[in-house]
């Protein structure tokens, strides 16, 4: 599907990564084309390399390709608006951290980590020419019942992966959010101390 692409260039402060300022997470997906998956497994790997503490990879993701029964799963665990669009996405991934270890040994650092891994994951999807979308409206207990996910992997968001859709497709309300400007509160008022 051709969709003509909005520029959501990010109007930043000083000059970033063009990959950064460029990223952005749109709710318009294409329903019809099926994940690449070369980017997809892209995307999974610069996850996998992101930062560490002592190398615990304290992440674990569920990958549910569109029209999986998986995939209809997530979809009905997203709570709000997020079930009016999510479920276009070629791919929604089921985001955990592992807060303790198989031996019971806490690991306070494991959502941070988690969102190390996602971050890099989504940079990596967008440098590939894919959308993503992260969403914390989830219902958590059902994301826990999904397979492989083990009672010390806490459930933490859903991310919809996949193609840029035609924001026309979407209700009136999403697209008003989809050419909304882009907004973020100053570095000012980010850094609360510097010396």
């Amino acid at each position: 599907m051709s969709t003509p692409l909005l520029d959501r260039t990010a109007q930043t402060a000083v000059p970033v990564l063009d990959v950064l300022a460029g990223r952005w997470s749109p709710r318009a997906y294409d329903s019809v084309t099926p994940i690449d998956e070369a980017k997809l497994a892209a995307a999974l790997e610069a996850a996998r390399w992101s930062p560490s503490a002592s190398n615990t990879q304290p992440w674990r993701f569920v990958v549910a390709r569109r029209g999986t029964e998986l995939h209809a799963r997530i979809v009905a665990a997203l709570l709000g608006f997020n079930r009016e669009w999510a479920g276009n996405a070629a791919v929604l991934i089921a985001a955990f951290a592992e807060q303790s270890d198989a031996e019971g040994n806490p690991r306070p650092w494991a959502q941070y980590d988690l969102g190390q891994a996602v971050a890099h994951l989504s940079v990596q999807a967008h440098s590939d020419g894919l959308f993503v979308h992260q969403m914390g409206g989830v219902e958590r207990d059902q994301l826990a019942a999904l397979p492989g996910a083990e009672e010390r992997f806490a459930p933490v968001s859903v991310i919809a992966l996949g193609e840029l859709g035609d924001p026309s497709a979407l209700s009136e309300r999403l697209q008003q959010r989809e050419s909304a400007p882009r907004t973020r509160r100053a570095i000012a008022e980010t850094v609360i101390a510097s010396a």
